[in-house]
């Protein structure tokens, strides 16, 4: 084996105590991973939220003193006795190429009326297709969380020809690529991480709709649209959280026109009557438009006109 692997089960409290002991000891990463099954959502910028139970799995190189078998199964319980683990046990792991070996997890994905979305190092298996070509990259939105798909599907059905979009809270700028694929004739990206505006301006490039895509962080974008007087939009996709949807439902209606469409992702069913009621005083939201996803029960859309 040419790495050891030391897993650990605490609390989230006694995490930073853990990673400082491994860390002291030798590892040369750890990653931290859900010991049950609570979601957490989208953080903000800066926002490093954990779970209430966590497993901690540190790398060590079995090749050095500190990192053999022996070593490691007597430094897992050290540790474990000093941040109270509910759990503790370390395994092997061969050697591969890293570099590569996360690309294995993304294939292309199917979505709704010949829609696909393809990683950029693989051909897409159906040329004829409208195929949004990505990099997964750091940036939400690969299309492979449910929240995304609902979105996409839902673009996939509206008449999008000659239109312009706003994509809010774009990420990766899945959506407002797959609108200008879709026919819509300029897309606004907007989101609060300058990683996510980068990696929209990016994937636009791949998928050669750069001209039609503009991108910008929240500040930037009213400065533009008000020093270019820009017209109301007629879509606006934003695929973001419960809190910040309900929070922006008045900002958006001054953003768009009359009759224009609004698709919303990120909710859970708990979520959605209160974002409901966020927008109907300015949109009317068709409660036929709220489902669940078929990989997650728990996620919605909500998608409405807007009525002024």
């Amino acid at each position: 084996m040419a790495w050891q692997q030391l897993h650990l089960q605490c609390k989230k409290d006694d995490v930073d105590l853990a990673e400082a002991l491994l860390l002291e000891a030798g590892a040369l990463s750890i990653a931290l991973d859900d010991a049950g099954d609570q979601p957490l959502f989208e953080p903000l910028p800066g926002e490093s939220p954990l779970w209430d139970d966590v497993i901690l799995t540190a790398l060590f190189d079995a090749n050095t003193e500190n990192g053999n078998a022996d070593a490691v199964e007597a430094l897992s319980h050290n540790v474990a006795a000093e941040v109270n683990a509910n759990r503790v046990w370390v395994s092997g792991l061969d050697d591969k190429d890293w570099e590569r070996e996360w690309m294995i997890h993304y294939q292309p994905i199917e979505c709704a009326n010949d829609l696909w979305i393809v990683p950029n190092w693989l051909t897409p298996p159906k040329p004829e297709a409208t195929n949004i070509i990505m990099d997964p990259g750091l940036a939400f939105g690969t299309g492979y969380h449910a929240t995304t798909r609902l979105c996409l599907d839902w673009l996939t059905e509206q008449d999008l020809t000659d239109k312009v979009v706003i994509d809010y809270g774009c990420g990766s700028g899945i959506l407002g690529i797959a609108a200008l694929l879709l026919g819509a004739k300029q897309v606004f990206a907007v989101d609060i991480d300058p990683q996510a505006v980068l990696a929209t301006n990016q994937n636009a490039e791949r998928n050669q709709v750069a001209d039609k895509l503009q991108a910008f962080l929240p500040q930037d974008f009213d400065e533009f649209r008000i020093k270019q007087a820009i017209a109301p939009v007629d879509v606006i996709a934003a695929n973001i959280l419960a809190k910040p949807l309900i929070g922006l439902a008045p900002y958006f209606a001054t953003l768009i026109a009359k009759k224009g469409k609004i698709v919303l992702a990120g909710l859970i069913e708990s979520q959605t009557e209160a974002v409901k009621s966020a927008y109907q005083p300015y949109f009317s939201i068709d409660s036929s438009h709220a489902f669940s996803a078929q990989e997650d029960q728990h996620w919605q859309r909500l998608s409405g006109e807007f009525t002024g």
